[in-house]
């Protein structure tokens, strides 16, 4: 016989959970995201309803997914540079005078010159003449996707941007969301699993779109370094420090070491990864 003191489950154990995939700015973004009313009340069971979302609980949290997705939608349209119509385009193509831009554009400009100052000119969404604020505007997207979630009501859920990824609460067992970091040298394999919460994760790297990081300080693309992950407050903040400490190659993790909760975890083409001092406090087995 054995004795252990009680303690009670978060009201996250055995809520039900909705998870709803759509391939929207040439990505699978997924949204997993666990009952804001928690499920009922069972007797002596915790709460009834535990897995996945049906009936009325499943349409309105389908709703809700629905609703994160239509605005990734909107961001899309508006900042693609793939998409001829976008304002993204329409400036490339020299139709608009900077006096003409959108707020949001306006405002996305303003971060990315504040990240471009942050990271010593490391950061940059201008490259040879071409304007592509992709660098800062889908983590920026996929952070405010997890803040309509919040706005609805929901404390627990993950948003999941090819790989890219926000996490609040805990997930639907009651525990802190595990996430997995993939083998830059054999992307089919994963190399570290972290517990998060509260956080957001980024992961720079050339197996994840090929050779698409710019180095703008030396010019030419990023190469040095396999792939860099950033762990930060949020998906947004995480991110942008992962695109520009990526161009860095081996001197971002400085970078990233200097930030005040961030952590990052570097890997090389000879397999030997670094990390940052306080990085291991998320890893799990």
């Amino acid at each position: 016989m054995k004795q252990e003191k009680l303690h009670e489950l978060p009201r996250t154990a055995g809520a039900p959970v909705l998870e709803e995939t759509e391939i929207i700015m040439g990505l699978p973004i997924t949204v997993v995201m666990v009952d804001r009313f928690g499920g009922e009340r069972g007797h002596g069971t915790g709460y009834a309803g535990a897995g996945l979302a049906t009936g009325e609980t499943k349409e309105r949290m389908h709703r809700d997914a629905v609703r994160v997705f239509d605005y990734l939608r909107e961001v899309d349209e508006q900042f693609s540079p793939y998409k001829e119509t976008s304002e993204v385009s329409r400036i490339n193509r020299n139709e608009i005078e900077p006096s003409e831009y959108s707020d949001e554009m306006r405002s996305v400009l303003d971060l990315a010159e504040d990240t471009k100052q942050l990271t010593h000119g490391f950061f940059d969404v201008w490259f040879e003449g071409h304007f592509d604020p992709s660098g800062i505007v889908k983590g920026l997207a996929l952070h405010n996707a997890g803040k309509i979630l919040e706005e609805l009501g929901y404390e627990n859920f993950c948003v999941d941007g090819g790989g890219d990824i926000e996490v609040k609460g805990r997930n639907a067992g009651g525990r802190k969301w595990r996430i997995g970091i993939r083998n830059p040298l054999s992307p089919d394999g994963i190399i570290k699993a972290l517990v998060l919460e509260d956080r957001g994760i980024a992961t720079s790297g050339l197996y994840i779109r090929g050779e698409h990081i710019y180095n703008p300080v030396a010019g030419g693309t990023a190469t040095e370094i396999c792939s860099m992950s950033v762990v930060g407050p949020n998906l947004y903040e995480a991110d942008r420090n992962a695109t520009a400490a990526f161009a860095m190659g081996k001197a971002g993790l400085e970078l990233v070491a200097s930030l005040p909760d961030f952590d990052g975890y570097m890997v090389e083409d000879n397999g030997i990864a670094t990390y940052t001092d306080g990085f291991l406090r998320y890893v799990t087995l």
